[in-house]
């Protein structure tokens, strides 16, 4: 087999192709993790602010508030009674 310029020539082409994909699939990751990051942030943030509750009642927005607060809470205080007992 021979190794000639046209062989190197190829070879130097496939590394800057690679090394371009690369660098294009590590700028594209990070924008995709900040914005799936971002989503849900901002969909808990909706969550506990009751954004799905009718606006017009404000006994119904502050009662999903409150109810989601304490499920959390209860959430937080049940896993560290677990984490305790059995860790």
């Amino acid at each position: 087999m021979t190794h000639g310029p046209a062989h190197e020539n190829r070879d130097e082409k496939r590394v800057r192709e690679a090394l371009r994909d690369l660098e294009r699939a590590e700028s594209g990751g990070e924008v995709i993790a900040t914005s799936a990051l971002k989503r849900a942030a901002e969909g808990t943030l909706a969550h506990f602010a009751a954004s799905d509750a009718a606006g017009e009642d404000w006994t119904e927005v502050w009662g999903r508030r409150i109810a989601r607060g304490a499920a959390l809470v209860a959430l937080i205080l049940l896993a560290a009674y677990l984490a305790v007992t059995y860790l």
